[in-house]
């Protein structure tokens, strides 16, 4: 079975391991680094020593933070003798963006609040202008 399988056996087997899916996959995120290898890996696969390139750590530092990555099931790392190839999954980002969205809600809520203020204020500025000029 794929890793990007696996994610999704993973999903449907419950709450719990629903739970441990999104808590890998935003600890995971949580690393600028790792934010930047997945940008990369977003574009095109990449071996590991062109994923690690543009940084100023080791080479065994960016492979730590790719095997998180792989754990999170957000990377597939193919192995050819001693080289590695990764490339992005992205199912799990999708779960993640799934259980952000639940609380977009609140998020409209705000906005419509700022909205109505926005408009008390630029009704009671045309009223005093109205008033200055006559």
């Amino acid at each position: 079975m794929a890793e990007g399988e696996q994610i999704v056996a993973l999903i449907g087997e419950g709450k719990d391991t629903d739970a441990a899916l999104l808590d890998s996959v935003f600890f995971a995120l949580s690393d600028p680094v790792r934010r930047a290898i997945l940008e990369r890996l977003g574009e095109e696969a990449l071996l590991v020593s062109e994923l690690a390139a543009p940084f100023d750590i080791s080479l065994q530092a960016v492979s730590r933070h790719i095997q998180v990555l792989v754990r999170a099931g957000l990377v597939r790392q193919e192995r050819t003798g001693r080289i590695s190839r990764c490339s992005l999954v992205a199912g799990p980002i999708f779960s993640a963006a799934v259980w952000i969205n639940r609380y977009s809600k609140y998020w409209q809520e705000q906005f419509d609040l700022l909205a109505a203020a926005l408009a008390t204020t630029d009704q009671r500025r045309s009223g005093r202008r109205r008033r200055q000029r006559d």
